[in-house]
């Protein structure tokens, strides 16, 4: 799953990277250490510019809601548990399946974090038996130290109580997909603990590599079975992982010692 990640890249710097077209400097966010669900994030995603003379669908970067809230919903209370949206099942599930049509983003992240449950509590959390409780957290990012691009969904949803002039009439909120966690060994593992991602936890976000970009971006890619192709994972090997402290499992906690490498696990937990 991902339910915490770390986003310190300024909108400068993703437009770059991206190939951004507009975004709108009233709507940065400072650097965050230590995202949760519900948060405002950022999200990169073509869409045609509202009242533009060209239709086009341009390359933005917008500021959502993590925690989709589907168009049909009469309340937004459901947001906070849709973070997350199953890679094997996001095409018809009826909360995800119009924004996996033709609503798709890339979620820009410096990582995620899991924390380590033991096996036997893991076969459990499979089976939907027991949720498990957080113990070492470790923070999962590209090796090379590029931008770790998450698949994402986005969906527009409109409160009824508000006029239409009222400037929370709309909200925008947005979902993460995540798929198997890898078996294969990491690029870079710690010493001591996981040498896998699935020896974290058994699900990961769905990382898209560049050359991935454009199509899952593409509003006018609408076909079920070639968007579902591009739900492959990632190729192996390009991730890293390491212990960080066990500050960052509190939400208020937040800055760039977050991130800071352990040399091994914090006293009292597992591996």
């Amino acid at each position: 799953m991902c339910g915490r990640y770390a986003a310190s890249r300024g909108p400068e710097d993703l437009a770059g990277i991206f190939e951004v077209e507009k975004w709108e400097p009233e709507e940065a966010l400072a650097p965050d250490f230590n995202v949760a669900p519900t948060k405002e994030v950022y999200a990169v995603l073509d869409r045609p510019v509202k009242d533009a003379a060209d239709p086009r669908p341009v390359r933005q970067l917008r500021t959502l809601k993590w925690g989709l809230v589907p168009s049909w919903a009469k309340t937004p209370e459901g947001g906070a548990r849709m973070i997350n949206a199953r890679a094997e099942t996001v095409h018809e599930k009826p909360s995800y399946r119009r924004a996996f049509a033709a609503r798709r983003c890339i979620i820009p992240a410096d990582g995620y974090y899991e924390w380590v449950t033991g096996a036997g509590e893991r076969d459990l959390e499979v089976e939907g038996k027991k949720k498990r409780a957080r113990k070492q957290p470790y923070f999962v990012t590209p090796a090379d130290g590029s931008v770790f691009a998450m698949a994402g969904l986005y969906e527009f949803w409109r409160d009824r109580t508000l006029p239409d002039e009222h400037p929370l009439a709309w909200w925008v909120t947005c979902s993460v997909i995540t798929t198997e966690a890898e078996t294969t060994p990491l690029a870079v593992a710690p010493g001591e603990g996981p040498h896998a991602l699935a020896d974290i936890h058994p699900r990961m976000p769905l990382m898209l590599t560049p050359d991935r970009w454009d199509a899952w971006l593409d509003p006018a890619r609408t076909d079920v079975e070639e968007l579902r192709s591009m739900l492959a994972p990632p190729p192996a090997g390009l991730m890293r992982a390491y212990p960080v402290s066990t500050a960052v499992s509190n939400v208020r906690n937040n800055g760039p010692e977050l991130l800071k490498e352990l040399e091994g696990p914090e006293e009292g937990t597992l591996f």
